[in-house]
């Protein structure tokens, strides 16, 4: 059994995703965030203190797009994962990486000096500049997404998932009002994924039911 421990709306949402678009079975473990701040004996788990953590016999993998990437090879060849012999196998690994190292990075800096830093420490100058960063990087899948439904190969892979829990994200940090025709118009095509929409309904009844409670901000409500 493939165990995922996840934080509600949090990089682990990606591999929660992948797994609900790949119809595995596995156990959800819901962890208040920060869980290295607010459950210790996580440790044990992952000595890092963050999410994901993905559990599969032997296997243990904590960085998002390398679970995705992992369960598209295993579990889904030619379909979530593109092969080394496809033409756009380059594209799509770029892609994959592209969603958390060049978008998600700046997003995880808003986050912190715009919401969870105590207000004496937050830093509102740095927030927006690493904003505008974000924006600049994502206007660059403008003229990709303006000729083809999904990045690469045709299809909807897993670099779908890691640049789509990127746009999550700026949704929750109320940065989507700046996404070009383009990019908003690929967002909606992913919230209309059943996987999507079953992954962020199950997150929510798996807190409920963990007793695990959302964070204070930001707005962490599906959508």
């Amino acid at each position: 059994m493939i165990t995922l421990f996840h934080c509600l709306s949090a990089r682990s949402f990606r591999p929660l995703w992948a797994l609900e678009e790949l119809g595995l079975r596995y156990e959800l473990r819901l962890l208040p965030f920060p869980p290295r701040v607010h459950d210790k004996s996580y440790f044990s788990h992952n000595p890092l203190g963050t999410v994901p953590l993905l559990v599969d016999g032997e296997t243990r993998i904590s960085e998002s797009a390398a679970t995705c990437q992992y369960l598209a090879a295993r579990h889904d060849p030619g379909g979530l994962d593109v092969g080394a012999a496809e033409p756009d196998f380059g594209a799509y690994l770029n892609f994959l990486h592209f969603g958390e190292a060049t978008l998600t990075f700046p997003q995880s800096l808003v986050l912190r000096y715009r919401h969870f830093e105590v207000p004496e420490r937050r830093l509102p100058q740095v927030a927006e500049d690493y904003a505008k960063w974000f924006h600049a990087r994502l206007r660059s899948l403008e003229p990709r997404l303006a000729e083809r439904e999904w990045l690469c190969a045709g299809r909807f892979t897993a670099a779908d998932i890691s640049v789509g829990y990127a746009l999550l994200l700026a949704r929750h940090l109320e940065l989507h009002g700046q996404f070009t025709p383009a990019v908003a118009d690929y967002w909606e095509r992913l919230q209309q994924r059943a996987a999507y929409q079953r992954a962020q309904a199950l997150q929510f009844e798996a807190a409920a039911a963990q007793g695990v409670a959302p964070v204070a901000a930001p707005d962490l409500r599906p959508c």
